[in-house]
């Protein structure tokens, strides 16, 4: 039984070299290919000057300042910090659905199947392309500048930020709903606006509902970022505590964002979950 095995093994290493071990340019493009990650990794190492002596001494001034923010604290501002919380997540929240209003008629122009016409398909995704190489915080210092501080800075960045990206992620919904409801509305008679919003959409609502949703999620995080540079919120508040230092108060500001956004994202869970 073993002869008859092994001589079957030795047949298929004969037969089938590649079976039992790569052939030596796939294995030297693989350690090629891996001695140029270990490079860059090293490389980009020295570059930032990520020195033991930094990483030590940083966790050495990280620990003082968690023992700083014991007992987080509010002290007199607890009211300025609730009306701060709210306006962080209506910026989050207007941010969104602008975004997500803005979204929807560019992931119908944006789908092949609405729009056949490659050419303006190509610049179109092309342009979303763009515009979502282009950061959050990018925007919210472009607005800043150009608005003012305050949280209207802030819905605009996010609004800017998101709607390029919904805008693609909605075309892909739209470019693969069953095309047979389709089919069945133009049989009837229906046009093109009965095809979009009897065919098309009924199918693609709870997907566009599910990524604004978790667009929502993301954008309350991202509005107390926001809100460093300048945009109003809860954000504006813990970048002032940092500066001058208030770390009790600093502590209480990140102890309110975390329950905020874990009971924003088990809302927003169970809402997606009867979506699906």
């Amino acid at each position: 039984m073993n002869a008859t095995l092994d001589a079957d093994i030795a047949r298929l290493k004969r037969v089938n070299p590649a079976l039992f071990q790569a052939p030596i340019t796939q294995r030297l493009r693989t350690w090629g290919l891996w001695l140029v990650f270990l490079a860059a990794t090293l490389f980009s190492l020295w570059w930032i000057d990520a020195s033991p002596a930094r990483i030590l001494s940083g966790l050495d001034k990280l620990g003082l300042m968690v023992r700083l923010m014991i007992p987080p604290l509010p002290g007199d501002s607890f009211w300025d910090f609730c009306r701060a919380m709210l306006e962080t997540l209506a910026m989050a929240f207007l941010g969104t659905v602008i975004a997500a209003l803005l979204a929807v008629p560019l992931g119908f122009l944006g789908a092949k199947n609405i729009v056949p016409n490659w050419l303006f398909h190509f610049s179109l995704r092309r342009f979303f392309d763009a515009f979502r190489g282009i950061d959050g915080l990018v925007w919210a210092l472009i607005f800043v500048s150009a608005v003012g501080l305050g949280p209207f800075a802030g819905v605009l960045a996010i609004a800017m930020g998101d709607v390029m990206v919904l805008g693609k992620l909605f075309a892909e919904a739209i470019e693969n709903v069953d095309k047979k409801p389709v089919e069945g509305v133009r049989a009837s008679g229906g046009g093109g606006l009965h095809v979009v919003s009897l065919g098309v959409l009924p199918q693609v609502f709870p997907v566009m509902m599910s990524h604004v949703l978790y667009f929502f999620e993301s954008n309350v995080r991202s509005a107390t970022i926001l809100g460093i540079v300048g945009a109003g919120g809860i954000g504006l508040a813990l970048s002032d505590r940092m500066r001058i230092n208030n770390w009790q108060e600093a502590a209480f500001i990140i102890l309110m964002i975390l329950l905020t956004v874990a009971i924003i994202d088990a809302i927003s869970r169970r809402i997606r979950a009867r979506l699906t």
